[in-house]
């Protein structure tokens, strides 16, 4: 199976971080800002590291750049399974289901591999 390029990843990592901060305004409850603030702060930073990197370089395979990012799966698990109660917008859950299995995908290729 080949890697997500950078810019898929890239692609991939902005579309979650919208659904993320929005699910973060529509949250209800502290908790649940709090854990949604850590998931957007560990993309956050994964992000802008990427930013960093020459467009040119933006076809070649990506590879994880910061420790958070490493840390992160459980958390987006965590996430999933209590999606209902955390997200209550509808389009939001929705689109959150979506993103989560490709995001889910790239973060699990990236593990096998270290």
């Amino acid at each position: 199976m080949s890697q997500t390029s950078v810019a898929d990843t890239l692609r991939e990592y902005l579309s979650l971080l919208e659904l993320l901060d929005d699910a973060y305004w529509e949250a209800s409850s502290i908790r649940h800002k709090d854990m949604l603030y850590d998931i957007i702060s560990i993309f956050s930073q994964e992000v802008s590291e990427m930013n960093k990197l020459s467009i040119q370089d933006h076809h070649y395979p990506y590879e994880v750049i910061t420790e958070g990012i490493r840390r992160v799966v459980p958390k987006l698990e965590r996430l999933d399974e209590n999606r209902e109660d955390v997200i209550q917008r509808t389009q939001t859950l929705t689109d959150f289901r979506d993103i989560l299995s490709s995001v889910l995908g790239i973060l699990e290729d990236q593990l096998r591999t270290l």
